[in-house]
């Protein structure tokens, strides 16, 4: 695991512009270092004022943390709130008829919810579920298309004290069943199918067919949203319309004061191998994290209109649409579609259109819309934009140039944001009034974030050297356990290995020697051993995608090699037509050599696979643990059903 070495230098900084730091809810490294120093002094009294000062509490908390049963900690854990009444009710007194929710469909039509809309369908939606005899502490399941009802469905648990998890829209009824019985869901909410770049998908028969699965005894009642009008079955008994569900209910619903430790969301994530981990969040260090990076990382102002590309179903979705953005009552821009649908100026018509200043997207994203037209956002008026964000992996050096200066008008701060659906939040991240940018860096921590990088044994590693990144000291927003295995939990996140104290993030990372700064190097279980040196496989990903005129995209996976212990195999996209013949062997020589300039011949790739995309999910992640089964020549037999483009793994099982 330790001295992953880093072989890719990047010297570029970016300042701050300065009109943007004078206004900043953080102006300046000064102000940053004294919030730091706050936190190293007196980490309890720090997130104690904070929590004090961002959150509404029924019952104030007067204990902080609690580490007396590590590593399962808990924050404010006497005090009671409730999350929705957090990001709605107190509001109406401040701000009723402000637009919370503009919401674009696949089609282009747009609706929106002030304040106190939004506030009044959570409330009859909170009423339905009660009628239904959904009560506190049970689990409801969410498959829905993004949409103001998705959000109103996730705040409407909350607001009953009903744990809510989300399930993204694009999964197999393999991967619902699964979910169901783990979570042991007493009810489902659902649509009946989406809108995706002009085609409408099915979703109700995925539920059907998951509670036919056997073990879904647990679930009473499945809600089904009419988003598309298509003809389902609906079973008696079980199945009700959400228009009838909410057909007479009050427009008013006394919220459930939960304490601070109460299980807000349970959100699954697909580990490498294995039954998907259930991670469990809390309510009130959730909550107060959602709310402070909308406020230090995205420098949330009264007059921003902010859009977070992400879906509902992964946790981005959660802390930066369904709760942060409206506990600090701001105005936010939800999209049902796919950034190329009609065309590949979706997203910046829709920047445009809606005089976003705040965005926030996935690298995979940035670099598909630099694939099918890098000069699109220059026939947009993007001058509302104030702040750009990178969220989901490390962004490539090229790509965030691209970003910074073709959508940003190289006057846009980028926070290029490190975090996990464990961590619930932003932990690295630059801030836009603070911090001098510089290309596939995420900079510094948050303030009260003990970020480190250590060796196998834990110890600290001198700057310049990669090793495995930890944190050192709890943090309100962290993961709790995961779901009904606590074990797998302390195993997973907390090893003994590295003596059971220090939170593994699971993923390699380098410090610069002359400023911190952090740069992820990719999962530890992605870092290659070639010929005794370990590389981390973002670095050799970014190499490539550095010959701009060539590569639109690259995964780089690891394969065993009689020779180097492991061999570099490159999956590419190119910004051309996929190549075939003496054309392909002629590209794939130019890109080895060309990453033996920028890196070395150690990282050069052994093999190079030309595809004309990637397997990834819906959402847009990269599925790598199948690219590595098609580097050792594997056969697939692992759930295919999420993946966009299946058909792409017959092309990138040819080699070069």
């Amino acid at each position: 695991m330790a001295n992953i070495q880093s072989v890719l230098t990047e010297n570029r900084i970016f300042q701050p512009p300065e009109s943007l730091v004078k206004q900043a809810n953080i102006s300046g490294m000064a102000a940053y270092r004294a919030l730091c120093a706050e936190a190293e002094r007196d980490l309890e009294g720090f997130w104690a004022r904070l929590a004090r000062e961002h959150l509404a509490w029924h019952k104030p908390f007067t204990k902080t943390l609690d580490e007396s049963h590590a590593p399962f900690y808990k924050w404010f854990h006497d005090g009671e709130l409730n999350a929705s009444y957090n990001c709605l009710d107190r509001h109406l007194k401040t701000q009723p008829d402000k637009v919370a929710l503009i919401f674009e469909a696949d089609d282009g039509k747009v609706t929106t919810a002030t304040y106190q809309q939004l506030y009044q369908r959570v409330c009859q939606f909170a009423n339905g579920l009660k009628a239904l005899g959904i009560k506190t502490g049970e689990r409801v399941l969410i498959y829905m298309p993004m949409s103001i009802e998705a959000v109103v469905a996730m705040q409407a648990c909350a607001r009953i004290g009903a744990t809510h998890s989300v399930v993204f829209g694009g999964f197999s009824a393999k991967s619902l069943h699964e979910r169901i019985v783990d979570a042991g869901a007493v009810a489902v909410i659902a649509a009946d199918g989406q809108f995706r770049g002009g085609k409408e998908i099915p979703l109700k028969p995925a539920v059907d067919e998951a509670l036919g699965m056997g073990g879904t005894e647990c679930v009473r009642n499945v809600v089904v949203y009419q988003r598309t009008g298509s003809s389902i079955a609906m079973t008696a008994g079980r199945d009700k319309w959400w228009h009838d569900v909410v057909k007479g209910q009050a427009e008013a619903c006394e919220p459930t004061w939960v304490n601070a430790e109460h299980p807000l969301f349970i959100l699954y994530t697909s580990g490498s191998t294995g039954t998907p981990k259930g991670v469990q969040h809390s309510t009130g260090g959730y909550l107060l994290h959602a709310a402070l990076t909308m406020k230090w990382t995205f420098d949330n102002k009264a007059s921003d209109v902010f859009w977070c590309t992400a879906d509902v179903g992964w946790v981005t979705g959660h802390t930066y649409i369904a709760y942060g953005p409206l506990a600090v009552g701001a105005t936010q821009v939800i999209f049902e579609g796919v950034p190329t649908y009609p065309d590949a100026g979706r997203f910046w018509k829709m920047i445009q259109d809606h005089k976003v200043t705040v965005f926030y997207t996935a690298p995979t994203a940035i670099r598909s819309l630099i694939k099918a037209g890098g000069d699109l956002p220059k026939k947009y008026d993007l001058s509302t934009l104030r702040i750009l964000g990178s969220v989901g992996e490390p962004i490539n050096p090229e790509a965030w140039m691209w970003y910074y200066e073709t959508v940003g008008g190289s006057r846009c701060p980028i926070v290029d944001t490190f975090w996990q659906t464990e961590t619930g939040g932003h932990m690295i991240t630059p801030l836009p009034g603070v911090t001098p940018l510089k290309p596939g860096s995420c900079t510094l921590p948050l303030p009260g974030i003990m970020a480190a990088i250590v060796d196998e044994a834990g110890h600290d590693v001198p700057n310049g050297q990669g090793g495995i990144l930890v944190v050192k000291r709890p943090w309100p927003s962290m993961i709790r356990t995961i779901w009904g295995n606590p074990e797998r939990f302390k195993k997973a996140y907390y090893p003994e290995e590295l003596g059971g104290k220090l939170y593994l993030a699971g993923d390699g990372a380098v410090r610069d020697k002359d400023n911190g700064y952090f740069t992820i190097m990719g999962r530890i279980d992605d870092v290659l051993n070639v010929s005794g040196h370990r590389l981390g496989t973002m670095e050799i990903e970014s190499a490539l995608v550095a010959n701009s005129k060539l590569v639109a995209e690259a995964a780089v996976v690891g394969r065993p090699d009689d020779l180097t212990g492991e061999a570099v195999v490159a999956f590419v996209v190119l910004k051309g037509a996929r190549p075939s013949g003496d054309e392909a062997k002629a590209l794939a020589k130019e890109l080895r050599e060309w990453v033996g300039k920028e890196i070395g011949p150690i990282a050069k790739p052994k093999e190079i696979r030309f595809g004309d995309n990637l397997p990834k999910t819906r959402s847009g992640k990269i599925m790598r643990r199948l690219l590595r089964a098609l580097a050792k020549g594997e056969a697939i037999t692992q759930d295919v059903s999420t993946l966009e483009n299946p058909a792409i793994l017959e092309q990138l099982k040819q080699s070069v």
